[in-house]
């Protein structure tokens, strides 16, 4: 559908702030569970995703949002580091996937198969979610009736619902969560009260730190990934081949450069949406005009202090119990990635591989050499790579061809 010509300005506009709402929930929770204003995570993933359409001419319809992969790292990169050290790792994260895409356009996407098979990929996203449980755990104890009300409310969206809804759990539970804390008693209003009605995000320049480089850069393997089955996902959707026009390399730069900037503001790393992809499925708009819409909106959110108030308000509890969905679906599409793939398990490479990667991620292992430091999901990935790449035989390629939900690890 050309939707340029088909609708009005007024139902473009209608639109683009619908599809915003699609991953708003998941926008703002990576940077309340990390600690900073939701309000730069807006304005980081407005201006991004505007740099993303820059960059891929306009053509391919991406919202991009906060990654979820990037929670435990940046916490535990913030307390050895410092926020303003870990936001240099953020930022060569960002060059990473630059240089990636530079290695695309010069050998096509089969080397990432190579280096990032199934039994790599998979299990280091299972990582990602299982890593992060005691978490949700912790924050839901504070109130179970709170947070069990809310992780119900979210997973009744996703399984009853149909149409928009059905893409907006995290919304809908937060929104329930957040009108029983209130019959309860429970929110403070403080935040809301303090908060100017217009007011700036809240930068934060980054400090060079190699430590924190190091450290980060390995976690960007599985949202790497994650990418090119977005892609593939979208140019089902839209019925057109991103992945030669405008090209990976081209959408690979684009979240490359968004994810640098990202860091350079004081935000958390970007992602393509897979629930944007699911509503565009939905109402059959493709026309990326639509997007760059929500991106604007994205941005004017960001400066009305009252909603970053609204945003800190919301209880422990409530987002607490919202993870202990989210956290979890996170792993099963680690296994998901597995079990599409049909990786070999009767190959005992490929159970060594996966094995070591789970108990060294799950384990919180850690190597400390000096002020540097790999551990948690960096290092379990960094062995990964290394045991897939000497270990004898070759692993099964990584599924990245179907569905928008195969590596979705937002």
């Amino acid at each position: 559908m050309n939707t340029r010509t088909q609708l009005s300005n007024s139902k473009q506009i209608l639109l683009g702030v619908q599809f915003l709402f699609v991953a708003f929930g998941a926008t703002v929770l990576v940077p309340l569970l990390v600690g900073i204003n939701p309000s730069i995570a807006l304005f980081s993933a407005g201006v991004g995703t505007l740099i993303f359409h820059m960059i891929t001419k306009g053509k391919v319809p991406v919202f991009l949002g906060s990654s979820f992969a990037f929670i435990a790292p940046i916490t535990a990169a913030t307390e050895k580091f410092g926020f303003a050290g870990t936001l240099s790792g953020i930022i060569a994260v960002g060059i990473v996937y630059s240089v990636v895409s530079f290695l695309i356009k010069l050998r096509g996407v089969n080397f990432i198969k190579t280096f990032f098979p199934s039994v790599v990929v998979g299990p280091v996203i299972m990582v990602i979610g299982l890593s992060l449980a005691p978490v949700a755990v912790d924050m839901a104890k504070n109130n179970w009736i709170i947070a069990g009300i809310s992780l119900l409310s979210a997973i009744i969206a996703v399984v009853y619902f149909k149409g928009i809804i059905r893409l907006i759990p995290v919304f809908i539970g937060i929104v329930v969560g957040y009108l029983l804390s209130l019959a309860m008693g429970k929110v403070d209003f403080s935040p809301i009260a303090e908060a100017a009605w217009f007011q700036l995000p809240s930068f934060t320049l980054p400090e060079f730190s190699w430590e924190a480089v190091l450290f980060m850069i390995p976690v960007a393997i599985a949202p790497l990934i994650e990418h090119v089955g977005d892609i593939y996902a979208i140019g089902a959707v839209a019925e057109k081949d991103f992945m030669k026009d405008p090209g990976l390399n081209r959408t690979m730069l684009g979240d490359g450069i968004a994810t640098s900037f990202a860091g350079l503001v004081g935000s958390v790393p970007n992602t393509t949406y897979s629930e944007v992809t699911g509503a565009i499925e939905l109402t059959k708009v493709t026309n990326p005009r639509i997007l760059r819409i929500s991106a604007i909106t994205a941005i004017l959110f960001s400066v009305i202090g009252k909603i970053s108030g609204i945003l800190k308000s919301i209880p422990t509890e409530v987002l607490g119990g919202i993870m202990l969905l989210l956290f979890g679906m996170i792993a099963s599409v680690g296994v998901k990635t597995l079990i599409e793939s049909k990786a070999d398990f009767h190959k005992t490479r490929n159970m060594v591989i996966v094995s070591v990667i789970l108990t060294i991620g799950i384990g919180g292992a850690s190597i400390d050499f000096g002020s540097f430091s790999l551990a948690g999901i960096g290092l379990a990935s960094v062995v990964g790579v290394i045991l897939n790449l000497i270990l004898p035989g070759k692993s099964k390629e990584v599924h990245i061809e179907g569905s928008e939900e195969e590596t979705d690890v937002n």
